[in-house]
């Protein structure tokens, strides 16, 4: 199978990563993406600055291979929009893997060739077949020697609904609802004066938090609920001046700062089972009774989760809580370890009985919320090496993280797989400044 290539699935950071490590292998390889450009999840938050720097956002096999085409590498320090990371860094990298990259092609299956998932014969020797979809809705069927799923999770996020399903009424509510931290900049228009309601207690709520606090303060009739699923705010605004992240630790401090200064009505143990019309406003009501009136609009930010359902041909093993990789999931869980405290992690966590094939990037992660770009870099350059033959360096997993307060202690969340949103890295943290002045990676 040495002549076939690599399909790596999503062209976003990590998947990206990924086909710069196996073009540094000399193994063939070619990226499916299904969007229209790189970094496509990425550009839907184009509007937020991530609370990482540029030093740990950039790949070091893509450094390395931009560089020779003389790529002018973004300042260290600083610390990139969402838009700035696709435009100065996730594209020129396409662009220079050039023809491996194919866009406008949908991965729809995933499976051995010629074997459903109950066939042992052959499941060793025989090649896997990726079925895609292009955008003509035409079909093809690719076949390759391994499968790296860097496709991540932002196309799957959680419901409002507090049991990890959609609340009663919740989907026929969809139009005054946002999965996603909304652009103030470009829809000012549909929140100002309005009563917002916010859920979520991880990075992805507290940004925008913090965005509707200034919004707040410009237009005074905005009036804006923040609900939790847990029992007390507690550790939800994380490290603070702790955090070896500093921009992450400066967001907790200015959402907290908003909601002492009274911007922020909390309600804490709210777990949503209805949503309710009532004249014209939404009303969400607790499985407890707890009930929010005269709502106009929710922003849901209970963070996400991996769709599998087009590698149900595939012999996965996943946790049964986390649906990440069962050797990985003891590392990542949110009750005790935080983005800094994971332990560095490679091929050996995150291999399954389906030979290889892996599952990378956010997606490796499943429900965990504490997903850092540089932990997905090292995890597929492991994945490289092993698909390799370089057994020796796929073993040799070397990484220091930043550690927080956020999450590093037993039993500091409620409900970590549902009431967490945004993760370390994996999604965006501080907003930019809202003078109200922001397209798609997975």
């Amino acid at each position: 199978m040495s002549d076939l290539p690599v399909v790596v699935v999503g062209a976003g950071p990590v998947g990206l990563a990924a086909a710069a490590e196996l073009v540094e292998r000399g193994l063939s390889l070619v990226v499916l993406e299904r969007a229209g450009q790189a970094g496509a999840a990425v550009a839907e938050w184009h509007h937020v600055r991530l609370f990482s720097r540029w030093s740990e956002l950039v790949a070091p096999a893509a450094d390395r291979l931009l560089a020779a085409t003389g790529w002018e590498r973004p300042p260290d320090g600083e610390y990139p929009t969402g838009q700035e990371w696709a435009d100065r860094y996730l594209r020129p990298l396409a662009d220079t893997l050039g023809d491996r990259v194919r866009f406008g092609v949908e991965v729809v299956g995933v499976a051995r060739r010629g074997r459903d998932r109950v066939v042992d014969a052959g499941r060793d020797s025989e090649p896997v077949t990726v079925h895609v979809r292009h955008t003509d809705g035409s079909e093809e069927r690719i076949t390759a020697a391994g499968v790296v799923d860097a496709s991540g999770t932002w196309g799957s996020p959680n419901p409002l609904g507090g049991d990890g399903l959609p609340a009663i009424g919740e989907r026929a509510a969809v139009e005054r609802i946002s999965y996603r931290v909304p652009n103030l900049a470009e829809k000012k228009a549909r929140y100002a004066g309005r009563h917002v309601v916010i859920a979520g207690s991880g990075h992805s709520a507290l940004t925008a938090l913090v965005a509707f606090a200034d919004l707040a303060e410009q237009e005074p009739t905005t009036r804006i609920t923040w609900l939790l699923r847990r029992g007390a705010v507690g550790s939800t605004f994380g490290g603070g001046d702790a955090d070896q992240l500093p921009a992450r630790g400066a967001l907790g401090l200015r959402a907290k700062a908003a909601v002492d200064a009274g911007h922020i009505t909390v309600v804490t143990g709210f777990r949503t089972e209805t949503v309710e019309h009532d004249n014209g406003a939404l009303v969400l009501v607790s499985d407890s009774g707890q009930r929010v009136s005269d709502v106009d609009e929710v922003v849901v930010l209970t963070g996400f989760r991996p769709d599998l359902s087009w590698l149900s041909e595939l012999r996965l093993e996943l946790d049964a809580t986390l649906q990440a990789p069962v050797a990985l999931a003891p590392l990542i869980d949110p009750n005790v370890h935080s983005c800094g405290t994971v332990y560095p992690h490679g091929v050996k966590e995150l291999s399954h009985p389906e030979p290889n094939v892996y599952l990378a990037g956010m997606k490796s992660y499943g429900r965990a919320p504490t997903f850092l770009a540089m932990t997905g870099y090292e995890q597929v350059r492991s994945i490289a090496a092993a698909l390799a033959g370089d057994h020796v360096s796929a073993d040799r997993v070397e990484l220091v993280l930043p550690e927080t307060g956020v999450c590093g202690g037993a039993g500091v969340f409620d409900d970590p797989a549902q009431d967490q949103a945004g993760g370390c890295c994996g999604a965006p943290a501080e907003p930019q400044t809202l003078t109200l002045s922001a397209p798609s990676a997975r």
